[in-house]
């Protein structure tokens, strides 16, 4: 029997009450598929700051660098916001997490199940069939560049400095990534930066434009400016393929684009390196406001264990069956509160668990 390592990270607010139901589908996979999971847990985010002082720790950080994969809930909470320093805040643990395994491809699918093209905050005919890949750089740019902080001013007042920063090795890297993906996918990459008014930009557009000529000519390129991919989006989002860009676009752009599918709350995202353990995680947030209550929608966080099963365990069957019986299930016309619409049945994060065992075990 094949055994693969996971570690599963819950962290703060709803992820424990998701993560509970990402389990139950790895023991369907289990029994389904004939392999074993080695499944540890460990602690990131708030609850890890409450428990040991850091929002990670050193026991945590090397028992995730031995597992074939990584499936995180969400950290963070408004009783961490401003109360704790800012190197030991929730997200800190999450950000030394990509940066420590060199997690830089930071893979964000915005896709819409036909059965939620009603669900968008734009008419049907713009999102139905909606498929795209986000590329995103995680462990450059802005969030990490040096010099940066919070310095006083000689003559009084405060300045607050960040450091927009890539190197030419860390942009290729990141654009092979998304020309691969395109060659499995639609053929096309939009590379999205502010080459007109940023150097780093410019340098992102040259070697961008230097790797497609010299290996993937067979991949549509277009360069464009990410002020304008945000207007994109809006106008006519099925334009696009892959969207490859930096950290700080990517950021901004994979949430915007996360509202055309219907819901945060649908969203998954995959975070890999050269030959680690990649991370998986939904793109929502902790939702204090809905933690505890049974409420919390665990598709994001049941399509993240996907991935995991398609790009770090070779799985890529079971990561197709799981998504066909979520997409029968929205069809069904199960939904959580997130999703509820008149005429659909309105289901908790167990119910809707249920509901996705249902359909894999039918």
């Amino acid at each position: 029997m094949t055994k693969h390592s996971i570690m599963l990270l819950p962290g703060d607010g709803i992820g424990p009450e998701i993560m509970a139901e990402v389990r139950r589908v790895m023991a369907w996979v289990e029994g389904a598929h004939g392999v074993s999971f080695d499944v540890s847990d460990g602690l990131i985010g708030g609850c890890a700051y409450e428990e040991y002082g850091v929002p990670l720790t050193d026991e945590t950080l090397t028992q995730a660098k031995a597992s074939d994969a990584i499936v995180m809930g969400c950290v963070g909470g408004p009783q961490w916001d401003g109360k704790t320093d800012y190197d030991k805040r929730p997200e800190a643990g999450l950000l030394r997490l990509r940066k420590d395994l060199d997690l830089f491809a930071n893979l964000r699918p915005a896709m819409c199940f036909d059965a939620l093209a009603d669900a968008s905050s734009l008419k049907r005919e713009y999102v139905a069939g909606l498929d795209i890949l986000f590329v995103r750089e995680l462990a450059g740019g802005v969030y990490f560049g040096e010099p940066r902080g919070i310095q006083e001013l000689p003559g009084g007042g405060r300045v607050g400095i960040n450091t927009q920063r890539y190197t030419d090795a860390e942009i290729v890297r990141i654009a092979r990534v998304a020309f691969e993906m395109a060659r499995k996918r639609g053929g096309r990459v939009h590379s999205a930066e502010k080459a007109n008014v940023m150097e780093a930009g410019l340098l992102w557009r040259e070697e961008v434009t230097k790797l497609h000529a010299e290996e993937y000519s067979d991949v549509t390129l277009e360069h464009i400016l990410a002020d304008n991919c945000a207007m994109q989006l809006v106008k006519a989002p099925k334009q696009f393929d892959v969207i490859l860009t930096d950290n700080l676009f990517g950021d901004i752009l994979s949430d915007a684009a996360a509202m055309l599918t219907g819901s945060l709350g649908m969203l998954p995202s995959a975070s890999l390196g050269d030959g680690g353990p990649g991370l998986y995680e939904p793109v929502h947030g902790s939702a204090p406001d809905i933690a505890g209550l049974g409420v919390a929608n665990p598709i994001a966080a049941v399509l993240s264990f996907a991935m995991a099963l398609r790009y770090s365990l070779d799985m890529g069957d079971a990561a197709d069956q799981i998504e066909a019986c979520i997409a029968k299930v929205l069809e069904q016309g199960y939904r959580t509160a997130d999703l509820m619409s008149e005429g659909m049945k309105q289901v908790g994060t167990i119910g809707m668990g249920d509901a996705i065992l249902a359909a894999l075990n039918s």
